[in-house]
């Protein structure tokens, strides 16, 4: 799985040794056809970045929970507002956006405190699942505390989630992912924005080396946010 990277992409992947170790770990659980370079991984945090610059309105955001009734949530559903209290909870981490150098409890801080609308939390499940093996169960009794307790924390990851049901969304949605029957619908289940099996595949499916990138880009067969655009590449 190894690729020389240029000095620039080690820089865009902050920790490209840790994302190497996480890539070996997935590779060796089996569980994935066929993981991705670390160069690839490179292209799909780049891709990562031009969602977050040209289409953050599908980040953060609810198309089908109202916002929490309470006056802090009001004030967080600005998502500038939100933004450095995500940051001291450390449940964003901005110069990781795949995921892959980020700890397994990092990954829980980040599904308890930073909302994810519909389907868009199965990414990080399916991240727990294949990077950190046994973390799903930690997960579930995060989730059950934030979802049914009331105490200072609890209402405070509710607010700071801005958006009604969240957490007992996520506990459900852990629990499917335990009994090994969360699904997704097929349109969604190959969108690298929804899950970490359609990232993998989706950078699996990408130019192996810098070279072989650069050479599709001169020619218009690359961009950056649909990737390898070869006819009969499958984007």
């Amino acid at each position: 799985m190894s690729t020389a990277l240029p000095w620039w992409a080690r820089l865009v992947l902050v920790r490209p040794d840790a994302i190497e170790a996480a890539l070996v770990r997935i590779a060796q659980s089996g569980r994935v056809a066929r993981t991705p370079t670390s160069w690839q991984i490179t292209l799909g945090v780049l891709r990562m970045w031009h969602r977050i610059l040209f289409r953050s309105e599908t980040i953060g955001t609810s198309a089908t929970h109202p916002v929490r009734r309470t006056l802090r949530a009001r004030l967080l559903s600005l998502r500038a507002a939100r933004f450095p209290f995500l940051l001291a909870e450390r449940a964003i981490a901005p110069l990781d956006p795949s995921g892959l150098t980020s700890s397994p409890e990092r990954v829980i801080r980040h599904l308890l405190g930073a909302h994810h609308d519909g389907m868009q939390l199965v990414y990080d499940l399916e991240l727990l699942e294949l990077a950190h093996p046994g973390w799903l169960d930690r997960l579930r009794v995060a989730a059950r505390e934030a979802a049914l307790r009331d105490d200072a924390r609890s209402r405070w990851l509710r607010d700071l989630c801005v958006f009604e049901s969240y957490h007992e969304h996520l506990l459900e949605a852990v629990e499917r992912a335990l009994r090994g029957e969360l699904s997704v619908p097929p349109e969604d289940a190959s969108n690298p924005d929804i899950t970490f099996r359609g990232y993998l595949a989706w950078c699996a499916r990408q130019p192996e080396t810098p070279a072989e990138t650069f050479a599709l880009l001169r020619s218009g067969r690359f961009h950056v946010a649909s990737g390898r655009v070869d006819v009969g590449a499958g984007c």
